[in-house]
Formats: structure tokens, sequence, C-alpha cells
């Protein structure tokens, strides 16, 4: 059975892959603080059905516990290392089999194998947050290889914690004008590109979510960053396809195997 991805917006995607669906971040509001979803109808229902779900770190805008709560009765979450205490929300999810993981664990979802990786950025759920979580990525091993990077910034060790790869999901944007340390803008996405080497890359984490109010402050920053990183791609990793999907849109990349 191909790989397929959906993405459904922010770092929410879809990853099938052996039968197995599995949910990255997932981030189902329409509105989440000073955010709003400016682009793309919320995800539908079925967008919620997954046999696991994938939590890169305590932000929540990757940790939001009300979209967690919609997902079904016995299903498998991932959550960084330190979670339960650091979100005492999450207790009243007692339908979901929560599971904590820390860099080089690996965890059986039916038919593959999840690994999760390190990445660079803070993974504490407020920034003067008393308690701290390592922020990671996953790799999912199956038919094919699938790499969702959560947040991260560049570091040294990427390609080797991450091995090679078939499909790569990269943040290459935020929900402001700017980003801090720890993120991928769309050059540092390409490069992490050159870095990995996959066969597909599809950008995430861009062009869903932008303050209130700041509709008209630097507006080409929402949209821009996926066809920024393509370009790019194009000159850095010429090798690699990039995939630029629309809200709800699918592709069943290539993989090796």
């Amino acid at each position: 059975m191909p790989v397929e991805i959906t993405w459904w917006g922010h770092a929410t995607c879809t990853v099938e892959d052996s039968g197995v669906r599995l949910l990255t971040d997932p981030l189902f509001a329409r509105r989440l603080a000073h955010l709003r979803r400016r682009r793309g109808a919320t995800p539908p229902p079925e967008a919620a059905l997954a046999d696991a779900a994938l939590v890169s770190h305590l932000h929540a805008d990757h940790l939001h516990v009300p979209s967690l709560a919609r997902l079904a009765a016995g299903t498998r979450v991932l959550v960084p290392r330190g979670t339960m205490r650091a979100v005492p929300g999450l207790r009243r999810l007692g339908h979901l089999r929560l599971t904590e993981v820390a860099p080089g664990d690996e965890t059986r979802v039916g038919d593959l194998v999840v690994r999760a990786v390190p990445a660079r950025h803070d993974g504490r759920r407020l920034p003067l947050g008393p308690h701290r979580s390592p922020a990671l990525g996953y790799v999912v091993e199956g038919e094919g290889r699938t790499y969702f990077a959560g947040d991260t910034g560049l570091f040294e060790e990427m390609a080797k914690e991450v091995g090679p790869v078939d499909v790569a999901l990269l943040p290459v944007g935020g929900w402001g004008p700017y980003l801090g340390e720890g993120h991928l803008d769309a050059g540092r996405a390409a490069e992490a590109l050159a870095r990995l080497l996959p066969g597909s890359a599809v950008p995430v984490h861009y062009g869903t979510y932008w303050p209130i109010g700041m509709d008209a402050v630097r507006p080409h920053e929402f949209h821009a960053p996926g066809p920024e990183f393509m370009r790019l791609a194009r000159e850095r990793a010429p090798e690699v396809a990039v995939h630029l999907l629309g809200h709800g849109e699918s592709v069943r990349p290539e993989v090796a195997r």
C-alpha cells in the first residue's frame, strides 16, 4: 500500500502507511488565543480518524487539548517525556492511550515503527513554565520512511539523528511575520532538505494561522514560505521532489522500497 500524506494546515498531517493512519500535531481549531485560521476551512471530522497521534512538543499550537479530545477512544498518542506533569489538562482525556517518549524511543503502531528523534526547539508548555520536556521529531517506518520534523531549527547532527528517509514533512514558516530561534524558515528548511536528501518533501507550518489584527502587517509572510521553499529547494536539492499542498490535499510520494 503506497504512503499517502494529507496536509490539514499548520503542522497537522495524516500519514498513511501499511494500512495504518497517523496524525501529526492535531490542531482543528478555528481560533487559538490571539491566532485565527485565515486559510481553509477547519478540517472535517474524518481528519480526526487515526490509529495514533504524534505530538512533537508542548506549545499550544502543537499540543492542543481540545483537538486531542476529538480523537476516538483508544487512540494511541505519543507525547514528549514529562508532558503529563506539565499539561494537567491531559488527565481529562481518559479515553486516549497516552505514552511519553524521548529521543531514541521506538513505538510499534500496527505494522509501523515510530522512532522519536531530537529537535532543536523550546519544548516548554509556556515560556516561563517550570517543567521542561524535549521537543521531538518522529520517523515513521513502514512501506516507506517518513520524517515529521515538528518545530525545529537546523542542527549539526540532523541528518545523522534522522537517518535516511523517503519523505520529509518540514516546517517552513510560522504564525507571525518573524521567527525566533529554533525554527526553520524557507531558507533554513531548504538547507535541511539538502542535508537530509529524502526522495520527496512537503512544506508545512505556514499559511494557516495569523495573529488577529495583523492582516495588513507583512501579509506576504503568510503566503510566501511554501513557494519560496520550493524555489530554494530546486537550487539546493534539485533531486528532491517538493509537493506544495493545499489544505486537505493529499499526495502519494514515491518511496524507495
